[in-house]
């Protein structure tokens, strides 16, 4: 599963990816996890507000901080298809 978060490098983009992070453990997922700072490559992947995140190149969640049991749910899901 590749997931990446998008943004420029704030505060709510780290704290997103520390819950990235800390739901992938939760989880015992492995995960390729990396940062796009790139504005360009951030509107290629779709995303028009940050922090988002993206799971296999779909947009899953913009504009936000999502919470470690919301980003859980979502892995879970992901990973069951």
């Amino acid at each position: 599963m590749k997931i990446q978060i998008a943004g420029p490098g704030c505060m709510n983009c780290k704290t997103t990816e520390q819950r990235v992070f800390n739901a992938c453990a939760e989880l015992n997922l492995a995960a390729d996890i990396s940062k796009v700072t790139d504005y360009n490559e951030i509107a290629r992947l779709g995303v028009l507000r940050t922090p988002a995140v993206v799971i296999d190149g779909e947009v899953a969640i913009m504009g936000r901080v999502p919470s470690v049991a919301e980003l859980k749910s979502l892995l879970e899901q992901r990973a069951a298809k």
